[in-house]
Parts: structure tokens; sequence; C-alpha cells
């Protein structure tokens, strides 16, 4: 199977969900509450799943994460030049900064899933756990602008990374996995995938601000160019074997999260701009993700 069919269905579910959010007569609160779902309660669940039950040799890891941090630090870099290429206002700046670097943790693992199985979800989701806090530490520290901040609290609470940490926790100690828990674990997380991409595509949003062009494209040009070129320089570079490299590049090269919109609103920032940024994202994505996973295939 070609590449472009492997993930069009990961983007169909993105496209209906775009199109219930319009047509269907769901309430206003709805989409929320299922991106609440999501994000609380069926995401941990699949990287719970995914790390308690993997066999991971964390030593032989060392390699393959230090790719994520390093691409990942490249982008924060890159989306900091946005500001003197852009001029946009402090507070816009700020909001749309997090856009070049933060990633759509739901596609990511759907594209994961599909090229590389239960290994390469295991694999994803201890970079997730590495990247999760350093991407928020990047965001909210330029969202802050001087203002106290808590975001080690954040951090500590964050439901994705408690996951990962109690997944990590339960596979270190080879602790037992109970027969009728983990399939209450699995039933969660097969929810997680589908749940989850049709609420990205109900966020999109294409209208309601003046961002100029040349931010639209800068930071999507850093999110869907730049950052999977780094990745796949950085796992070259690391000698990371066929299936890493797959993954890297595949997290790197997903849209912005939608996440960065809410945290952007939560810290007083301009959400509009930041909504642009990352619906243009994921539409673009639909052709240039699978234009890297090609390339690595």
């Amino acid at each position: 199977m070609s590449v472009a069919l492997l993930v069009l269905p990961d983007f169909l579910l993105i496209a209906f969900g775009a199109l219930l959010a319009r047509r269907a007569r769901f309430d206003g609160g709805f989409w929320s509450g299922v991106e609440r779902l999501v994000y609380f309660v069926l995401f941990p669940a699949l990287l719970f799943r995914a790390l308690a039950s993997a066999p991971l040799t964390f030593t032989d890891a060392l390699p393959f994460v230090a790719t994520g941090v390093a691409f990942t630090l490249g982008g924060i870099a890159l989306s900091a030049l946005g500001q003197p290429l852009c001029r946009l206002p402090r507070d816009v700046f700020a909001a749309c900064f997090q856009c070049g670097f933060r990633f759509n943790t739901y596609i990511a693992i759907a594209i994961a899933g599909r090229v590389a199985g239960e290994a390469g979800l295991a694999r994803l989701a201890l970079l997730i756990a590495v990247l999760v806090p350093l991407v928020n530490v990047a965001a909210v520290a330029v969202l802050a602008r001087g203002r106290a901040t808590h975001i080690g609290r954040e951090l500590v609470r964050n439901p994705l990374v408690l996951a990962c940490a109690a997944g990590l926790a339960w596979n270190a100690l080879a602790l037992p996995q109970p027969v009728v828990a983990m399939r209450v674990v699995e039933l969660l997380a097969a929810a997680a995938l589908p749940l989850g991409l049709l609420a990205v595509g109900a966020g999109l949003r294409l209208r309601g601000t003046d961002l100029p062009p040349r931010a639209i494209v800068w930071w999507n040009g850093v999110k869907l160019v730049a950052l999977p070129a780094l990745a796949l320089a950085f796992a070259r570079l690391f000698g990371l074997n066929a299936m890493e490299t797959t993954i890297v590049v595949a997290m790197a090269a997903v849209p912005t999260a939608t996440s960065a919109y809410v945290l952007a609103v939560q810290m007083g920032a301009p959400g509009a701009p930041v909504a642009l940024l990352i619906s243009t994202g994921t539409i673009s994505a639909a052709v240039t993700l699978p234009l890297w996973l090609a390339l690595v295939a």
C-alpha cells in the first residue's frame, strides 16, 4: 500500500470532523467535551498501554530521544526568527511562536501505528514523554512575558506526561498486568484516535484574523518543511534505524496541536491567529506529510 493511501483514512476522519462540526446539530459544548474526553482519559490510556506493555531498552533509545530533542530545539530557534522576519505585535508573536514546534499528538500516534505498528507506538510514546514538557516550557516562557506562572505545576498535572510516566514506571518495575484491567485500558485506547481526529477536524478555523500571509508561510514552513528536514538530518547523524527514522520524521512533520490555541487563550494572548495557523497547517499537512513519509519509506 502506498504511503498516501496509508495516511488517507486519518485525514478523511479530520475532514469528516470538520463536516460534522458545520452540518450536524450538536450543541456548542459538544466538541469541547469530546476533546476533553480524549485529552484527559482516552489518550492517556493509549500512551500508558503502549509504554507499559512494550519491550523497551532505555539505553538503546537514547539516540532516538536525542534526535527528537535536537529537532525540537531547532524548531524553537526557527520559530523565534519569525518575529524579526514578520514584525508582528508582541502578543500575536507570543501566540504564534509555539506553532513552529508543537506537534499534534493525535495525528502522530495515528501515523506511527499505521506505519510501524505496536513497536512504533511504544517508541513514539517515549518521545512524547520527553518532548511534551520541553515544548510546553518553551511556549509558556514566551507567552508569560514576565508574568508569574506555574510551569512546573502545569507539567506535573499534564495527563499525557502523567500517563507516560506511569507507563514507563510500570514497564521498568515489571509490574503485573491484570487481564480485565488491561482490557478496559485497551478499549479506552481504541477510542482515542478516531475521536481525536474528528475533534481536530471540528476545530479547523480559516477566518477571523488578519495575520499577514508571510507569517502563515513562515510558521507553517517551519513546522511542515524545516522541522522534518531537521529530524531526518539528525536521524542520519545519530544512526537511527529505518523504523525510528520514520517515527521521528512523522513526529516532526505533523501539524501543530490544537492545544496551542487553548494555551494562547488561557494566557491572555490572541487565539484567532493560532487557530488560523493550526487550520492551514493541518490542511497543508495532508500533502506534505505523505511526501515526507514516502521519502523515508
